[in-house]
């Protein structure tokens, strides 16, 4: 299918889905998006069993589109660049500051833990259920569903209305620890291409690299917008600045092989703390405001529409929906002992409100930055497992969690 016709058919979709959500359901546009569009490709997959159909037809126009979309380069190269930096925007820097070394532990400890714990009891329990799955691959598992996806905690965090110390917590683990998950992920493809694992001072190095230079990047590229935007004062031009800073930038940490994701968040935040106060007029911050809202807004619809598509092109078969559901308890687990337990231990160190804990634990909501590292996996049959378990994971995590999330926050006290 042509790409203009691929981009129109998802637009037209995901237009669609936003209507029957307002009009009907009122969720979270998003997760409503999400909802229509696999309560959809659920029918049209039992209407493409009963044959002859006139749904046939749309359901194998929809599956042919589906699988000629490179979901992994779509989400990692072309949308969470915008959405990272989209959601970096608005984060207030200085309360950040004030939980760097507790976010530094949950977005990476946390997660170089949590991947740990998930590899070892996927593969404990898959054994179990008669799912055979390398262990390689129960770690590229646990790698890539144990950091929460910031695309998906922004989302929720926007309708939880937790206190603002509790938001900050999440939001920084969110944006930071993908790009952990990231540099665990190139790793770990190269082992099972290769064959071969890489020793810890190499596997160090490539960490420092990822993760130090996107940073590096970020600054620099936080830095350039910045004086750029100080020195003119006409909006559409200081919006087309901050747009092209984010596609270049994201195209300039491909090329220098350090963490793009990082580089994203840390210029969406010097921007954000800078740009917007010291380098616009009101009616500029209005203008960009505006502009990075609705950016945000028709791409998390777009990406939460693509999972609930991704449906019809994944073969699901009891055993592995049964290991899905354990991955769901374990993942969970994971969370809490990473997570949920060392908050609750020391609540004086993470100057977060009593309770905080189950809120962490219950907010860890993934999505598509997760189904998108494990397409990234070759083209082998343990990959077509992996990626079943995460989808599985992802739409618990969407649905259940982020629904949920406001209630389990309600009682927390601001700090």
């Amino acid at each position: 299918m042509p790409t203009l016709d691929v981009i129109a058919t998802l637009l037209v979709l995901t237009a669609l889905g936003a209507w029957v959500n307002q009009r009907y359901l009122r969720l979270p546009m998003a997760i409503g998006v999400m909802v229509v569009s696999l309560l959809a490709s659920l029918l049209l997959i039992v209407a493409g069993a009963i044959d002859p159909s006139p749904l046939t037809p749309v359901h194998r126009a929809l599956r042919e589109m589906m699988q000629s979309i490179d979901l992994h380069s779509l989400i990692m190269d072309g949308m969470l660049s915008l959405l990272l930096f989209a959601g970096a925007l608005h984060v207030d820097l200085k309360q950040l500051r004030t939980y760097a070394m507790q976010i530094f532990g949950l977005a990476v400890l946390g997660t170089l833990l949590s991947t740990v714990i998930v590899a070892f009891l996927t593969y404990q329990v898959l054994g179990l259920l008669g799912v055979s799955l390398p262990l390689v691959f129960c770690i590229a598992f646990g790698a890539l569903i144990s950091p929460t996806d910031p695309i998906a905690v922004l989302g929720v965090l926007k309708a939880a209305k937790v206190p603002k110390a509790v938001e900050t917590a999440i939001t920084g683990e969110s944006l930071f620890n993908d790009g952990v998950a990231v540099v665990l992920m190139t790793l770990l493809l190269d082992v099972i291409q290769q064959g071969s694992s890489p020793s810890l001072r190499e596997a160090l190095t490539l960490f420092g690299h990822e993760a130090g230079g996107g940073i590096a990047l970020g600054l620099v590229l936080g830095f350039v917008c910045y004086r750029m935007l100080k020195s003119i004062d006409e909006y559409q031009v200081e919006v087309l600045i901050t747009l092209a800073t984010v596609f270049g930038g994201y195209l300039l940490a491909h090329r220098l092989h350090v963490s793009g994701p990082l580089a994203m968040v840390v210029c969406g935040l010097l921007v954000g703390e800078y740009g917007r106060a010291e380098a616009m007029t009101d009616i500029t911050r209005q203008q960009v405001d505006t502009f990075w809202e609705l950016m945000d807004v028709v791409l998390n619809a777009l990406l939460f529409l693509l999972i609930g598509l991704e449906v019809m092109v994944l073969p699901f078969h009891v055993p592995l929906l049964l290991a899905g559901g354990c991955a769901i308890v374990i993942t969970l687990f994971a969370r809490a002992m990473t997570v949920g337990l060392p908050v609750a231990l020391m609540p004086v160190w993470f100057k977060l409100p009593k309770g905080s804990a189950k809120v962490l634990t219950w907010c860890g909501v993934r999505g598509g930055v997760s189904v998108a590292l494990a397409l990234a996996l070759p083209d082998q049959t343990e990959s077509e497992t992996v990626v079943v378990l995460t989808y599985v994971v992802v739409i618990f995590s969407i649905l259940v969690q982020g629904l949920t999330v406001a209630r389990v926050a309600r009682g927390l006290k601001a700090v």
